[in-house]
């Protein structure tokens, strides 16, 4: 499955990206696949894997901000590995043609 989130504290004023930062690195600690973008960061794995990543995630956010809102988008296909790279690439094909 792939899940793209977004984790946004609230009530820290307007410059977010170090609390973002917090979330990103639980990210990327996590060794899943993953790709950050300026909306959503998306990671890929089973289903209890990501879901604890996504968790671990805005905890990281939560123990520095009073608010935390959360944005999330799942694609569950069972059996698709590296649907990271081969959706995108895909899309790219049918771009080039």
């Amino acid at each position: 499955m792939i899940v793209a989130f977004s984790v946004t504290p609230l009530g820290v004023g307007e410059d977010v990206g170090e609390y973002v930062a917090d979330a990103v690195r639980v990210v990327r600690e996590s060794g899943l696949p993953n790709r950050t973008d300026a909306m959503f960061t998306s990671v890929e794995g089973e289903w209890d894997e990501v879901m604890d990543v996504v968790k671990r995630a805005v905890a990281a956010v939560e123990a520095r901000a009073p608010r935390v809102s959360v944005v999330l988008k799942a694609d569950i296909r069972p059996g698709v590995t590296d649907g990271l790279t081969s959706k995108v690439e895909t899309v790219e094909r049918h771009l080039s043609a």
